[in-house]
């Protein structure tokens, strides 16, 4: 930026410094960077804990929750 106000000055000096100003600022700045979006929020990693029914691994939550598995299982008792 400070090129662009400072490079090429006339030899006579400028005579109105605000419209020297104004019309460096508009038209000898160097581009604007390109854009780049932000990214995607991450989706929320919830703690570790183990499964009161097998005693897995999983990540819920809810902390009294049971692994996929074993609600599974649990749905497949009540139908029958």
């Amino acid at each position: 930026m400070s090129r662009a106000l400072s490079a090429d000055l006339p030899p006579e000096g400028v005579r109105r410094p605000a419209a020297f100003l104004a019309h460096r600022l508009t038209a000898q700045l160097p581009p604007l960077p390109s854009f780049r979006a932000q990214p995607a929020p991450q989706p929320p990693r919830y703690p570790m804990q183990n499964c009161d029914g097998c005693d897995r691994g999983f990540r819920s939550p809810d902390p009294a929750a049971r692994c996929r598995d074993c609600i599974s299982d649990r749905q497949e008792v009540r139908l029958a």
